[in-house]
């Protein structure tokens, strides 16, 4: 007797859900008791091809098993918004706002469960049932919430009320039982199905879909196949757009990275250009490695080494300008030379030069390859600085030929002045 009283209860239960949503007799498996109510007379609603699939309403037994919970409605519309950066565009249907509650009871998790607190959860958990089964949600969730309360480590208890906040259209909430009895039990495919349920709702649709395909896989279910069946298109759109914004900013990237390369390129070859354009005017205006613009090495501009003359001269002079020469010549001039002049030259000139004095050939000089080279040995710039520092110091050299060969040079081109 007590057995057909429970079956009656779960026939009436089973009813009331036909009433709620009387599409369900259209499905395969109730087929046999849509044929029974047309043959006593009754009338099976027309099919609305245009609803979006429904996860099933299942009964609410009373074991601590996994078994499908009540049915997801379709939540009102609410429309996505594109992201900026890109042009995919996703139907909203069914999506809606995520509830922003504070985040429901979890129970404590240090509290050691008796027998008594366990049978005492079981029994709240059945109350919870019946009263979803009446279509009093919230009563349902307070219930499933005080079992909670009792026994805070089952499974099974979270997940049944994260379909009790589905039906209430709180995704958010669902999500966190469903974080929970997942944490509680890795392999709760209830668990995975009303979290992925919870992300259809929020239009996660990779979330949702990565979700679902985890319950069927653990424990396969009808309802929880069809929905993946809806997101599951929707999610390989996003995966597909995603890896296409990941193409472009890594070709971003690229073309960036080859633009930074053709800019130093171009900085190296103009710096290269300006160094062969300075060293084409240094040769073509005459001077020397180590000089000013058309002068000597270690002179100023178009001075001799020293400090800007001949040895033996004032500042910026010529031999036989200054009150010291070379040793052996007049005050300021070469030996063999009159009073500050180079030999045969007259006093204070240059070899053919009158008593006041001539300017040498300096043409002449620059043009002569023994002149320029000798100008170029270290051995006789040192000399000619030496002695332009103390020309005292004359009397050292007068037995290098490379020195004295130049300064003989120098005074046969001032001679064919």
């Amino acid at each position: 007797m007590a057995d057909m009283m429970e079956q009656l209860r779960l026939l009436e239960e089973f009813i009331n859900v036909c009433k709620s949503n009387p599409q369900m007799l259209h499905r395969p498996q109730l087929k046999f008791f849509a044929d029974y109510i047309i043959s006593l007379g009754g009338k099976i609603p027309e099919v609305d091809e245009k609803e979006e699939p429904k996860v099933d309403d299942s009964k609410l037994d009373e074991s601590d098993s996994e078994e499908s919970n009540p049915e997801v409605n379709n939540p009102p519309q609410a429309p996505i918004e594109e992201s900026e950066e890109s042009d995919l565009e996703i139907e909203a249907e069914g999506v809606i706002e995520g509830d922003k509650d504070q985040p429901q009871p979890m129970g404590d998790d240090s509290k050691e469960v008796t027998e008594e607190m366990m049978d005492e959860a079981s029994v709240k958990r059945q109350n919870a049932n019946i009263a979803l089964a009446d279509g009093n949600i919230e009563e349902g969730i307070k219930l499933y919430t005080e079992a909670i309360i009792l026994n805070p480590h089952s499974a099974p208890l979270f997940a049944k009320r994260a379909g009790a906040f589905i039906k209430a259209k709180k995704p958010n909430a669902a999500i966190r039982d469903c974080d929970k009895a997942i944490l509680l039990n890795p392999d709760s495919a209830q668990a995975y199905k009303w979290r992925g349920i919870a992300h259809r709702m929020l239009g996660a649709w990779d979330k949702s879909a990565a979700d679902l395909r985890l319950s069927v896989k653990i424990d396969f279910s009808e309802d929880a196949q069809e929905v993946l069946n809806y997101v599951q298109p929707k999610a390989k759109r996003i995966q597909e757009h995603q890896r296409k914004i990941e193409r472009r900013k890594m070709d971003k990237e690229i073309r960036e990275r080859k633009e930074r390369v053709r800019l130093a390129q171009e900085a190296q070859e103009k710096a290269r250009k300006e160094e062969e354009e300075r060293l084409k005017q240094q040769k073509e205006a005459g001077g020397f490695p180590g000089s000013e613009t058309g002068g000597f090495p270690g002179a100023g501009a178009g001075g001799f080494p020293g400090a800007g003359g001949f040895p033996g001269a004032g500042a910026g002079g010529f031999p036989g300008a200054g009150a010291s020469g070379f040793p052996g010549a007049g005050a300021g001039g070469f030996p063999g030379a009159g009073a500050g002049g180079f030999p045969g030259a007259g006093a204070g000139g240059f070899p053919g030069a009158g008593a006041e004095g001539q300017m040498p050939d300096l043409n002449a000089m620059l043009n002569d390859p023994e002149i320029m080279a000798a100008f170029q040995d270290p051995e006789v710039m040192a000399a000619f600085q030496d002695v332009s520092m103390n020309p005292q110091n004359m009397a050292k050299y007068q037995n290098n030929a490379k020195v004295m060969n130049l300064i003989n040079k120098l005074s046969s081109k001032y001679g064919k002045r």
